[in-house]
């Protein structure tokens, strides 16, 4: 039987640390203090770890060169995305990275062109949001075979070969929709909806799927209508839902899994329902507020975009790192946000910047691996 390999993250398990405290203190970083350096290098020797050459990548190579492809967006959920990205790379343990953002105003534009450019200049990795998995399989293998990592975000291109995915569990989002939709309702009977970006969307679908089946366990007195697909689309998701409002009379609620929930709130509003339908939202950003806190929507769903930007880029630099392997899947638990805890929400949001810049400077960083 072939030994395994120790790597850096096993080293970072052992002590509870981050990958890139290990990494600086086997390259003799000043960032690290001489007690953490110390407890990394016996640790090193006791689980018999060997530098290997990708490893050495890092530490020799003049600088970094990631492709970033996400969504433009309709709210801060994409802009978290990105700054999350850069909060990370800043604390890299290499001295540049280049960072290329490439920002989309629609699903499929310009992506394959970007793809194909990207494997050309051979950049040292990307991270992308692989809106329709079938067309994204071939690019990323592409990418593969040239021996690049690509590390998905938000959602996955299953069986594609990518080396990473970070995105919050639709599972538990769409199961936890349907719970609570049924807790709101109580005993009243009736169809509810949910809106979604793209039924080819993997997020999408399995956000769907969760929420369908839920309902149909739990809560079958509640009808679930066909879903109700914006593309991203502001004008696209008002105009859908104020023809659904006013066409279903017997209708208790609607789960927002897109960041267009603003449109809907305002058909609601505008069909007169908002005062009797319970909704349930996606993320928490700035137009959002005002309305959870008057009780038009009973629950927004966080997924964390911040969190998942930084680990994104995260989980690239580890397989850079360590050299390939396996793929590395991070799932992070979504977050429930009510009127009771919002502020609380917003409090940590206000304060996450300044927390991750003194993050960077102690260059100490807990792991948040799953």
């Amino acid at each position: 039987m072939t030994k395994k390999t120790t790597t850096l993250h096993d080293i970072a398990k052992a002590l509870n640390t981050s990958i890139g405290t290990v990494h600086r203190a086997l390259h003799d970083s000043p960032d690290v203090s001489p007690e953490t350096k110390a407890k990394v290098l016996r640790a090193a020797k006791s689980l018999g770890y060997r530098p290997n050459l990708a490893a050495r990548f890092l530490s020799s190579k003049k600088s970094l060169r990631i492709t970033i492809n996400t969504l433009q967006g309709t709210t801060s959920f994409w802009d978290d995305i990105r700054t999350g990205v850069q909060e990370e790379a800043a604390s890299a343990p290499i001295e540049n990275v280049d960072l290329d953002f490439k920002t989309y105003s629609h699903l499929g534009e310009l992506q394959e062109e970007v793809f194909e450019n990207a494997v050309r200049d051979r950049v040292d990795g990307i991270i992308t949001f692989p809106s329709h998995p079938k067309t994204f399989r071939p690019w990323i293998r592409r990418a593969t075979r040239a021996r690049i990592p690509v590390v998905c975000a938000v959602t996955d291109a299953p069986d594609s070969g990518r080396s990473g995915l970070v995105a919050v569990d639709t599972h538990a989002s769409g199961a936890i929709a349907a719970e609570l939709m049924g807790k709101f309702l109580g005993e009243q009977a009736g169809s509810v909806a949910i809106t979604l970006f793209d039924r080819a969307i993997t997020e999408h679908a399995e956000k769907f799927g969760a929420f369908e089946r839920t309902l149909q366990a739990y809560y079958p007195r509640l009808r679930l209508l066909e879903p109700v697909e914006d593309h991203g689309m502001a004008a696209e998701a008002y105009t859908k839902c104020r023809t659904l409002f006013e066409e279903s009379a017997d209708l208790r609620g609607i789960y927002v899994t897109t960041e267009d929930s603003i449109p809907v709130i305002k058909a609601a509003k505008d069909a007169k329902l908002l005062h009797r339908l319970t909704i349930i939202t996606t993320d928490l950003f700035p137009d959002l507020v005002p309305h959870i806190r008057s009780g038009a929507v009973a629950v927004t769903i966080y997924q964390r975009p911040r969190t998942q930007g930084r680990m994104a880029f995260r989980v690239l630099l580890k397989h850079l790192a360590e050299g390939g392997g396996r793929s590395t899947e991070v799932t992070l638990a979504p977050h429930l946000v009510m009127r009771g805890n919002l502020d609380f929400f917003l409090q940590r949001q206000s304060k996450e910047t300044t927390h991750e810049k003194a993050s960077r400077n102690g260059g100490e960083m807990a792991g948040d691996f799953s």
